[in-house]
């Protein structure tokens, strides 16, 4: 059995020299990420639908390093395609692909029109595997057996219990891109690529505004750790996920929550 190499701690959590694409980047949970693996040392590209969103985005995270946004609409596959094509143009390897542009839509069930399923579906489950399917050569070009690419899907803890305010087609879409992310592992895994997601819970973000306005209180005191998360919360499990320190990780769903799903009591 060959000797194991010790990597030193400073080393553990560095990207210097990794390029990393995070969808949605511009606001809420892809902005904590995007500004997390910047500080740690990667080149980041962010995109979002908006160009006004994405050359804020570009202004307000260049203070942390190299960051490029790019205007795509994910929920549309030749979008994906161009926007893999961009990637791929300016370096022909990938190192990290975060999954996490995504739509939520609230309507009680006696209403839930057909346009709630497919604008949530296209954009949250539809968008990651395409992504995938698009950037395989770059991910697998930067990816070896000590440091594999990686792959981060952005779920939800909506589908790991059952929210009091059910959104059903975000809950149904989380939920398969948990599985998904299970599959993709299997498969990628012996191509140097990990595939992991994180599930996360309240944070401050324009998809979670309207919520934490109106019963952000009561959802901190039941969490164990009584409090909402907080940028660093998530651009942690991001570098970790991302870094030498998460390289033998693949097929998780880490719930980032404060323990409000994974603790959560039955009625």
């Amino acid at each position: 059995m060959a000797e194991s190499q010790s990597i030193p701690h400073t080393d553990l959590f560095d990207l210097t020299g990794k390029y990393a694409l995070v969808t949605g980047g511009t606001r809420g949970i892809g902005l904590m990420i995007a500004r997390g693996l910047l500080q740690a040392g990667a080149r980041v590209v962010v995109s979002s639908r908006k160009a006004d969103a994405c050359a804020e985005a570009q202004h307000l995270l260049s203070e942390f390093g190299d960051v490029q946004a790019i205007p795509a609409d994910l929920s549309r596959h030749e979008e994906c395609q161009r926007l893999a094509d961009l990637v791929e143009a300016d370096s022909k390897r990938l190192d990290i692909l975060v999954n996490n542009a995504g739509a939520m839509w609230r309507e009680p069930l006696e209403t839930f029109p057909d346009e709630a399923w497919d604008s949530v579906i296209d954009l949250n489950l539809k968008s990651p595997f395409w992504l995938v399917q698009a950037l395989l050569p770059a991910l697998r070009r930067a990816g070896t057996a000590d440091d594999p690419a990686r792959i981060i899907n952005i779920g939800s803890i909506a589908a790991v219990h059952v929210a009091e305010s059910p959104n059903y087609s975000y809950a149904s879409s989380k939920a398969g891109l948990h599985q998904l992310t299970r599959v993709l592992a299997r498969e990628l895994g012996p191509q140097h690529v990990t595939v992991n997601a994180v599930a996360p819970g309240p944070f401050p973000s324009q998809m979670m505004a309207a919520t934490l306005e109106a019963v952000g209180d009561t959802i901190a005191a039941k969490a164990p750790l009584r409090r909402l998360g907080r940028d660093d919360d998530m651009a942690g499990i991001a570098v970790f996920l991302a870094s030498r320190a998460g390289s033998y990780l693949t097929g998780t769903i880490i719930p980032v929550d404060g323990g409000i799903a994974t603790t959560a009591t039955g009625t």
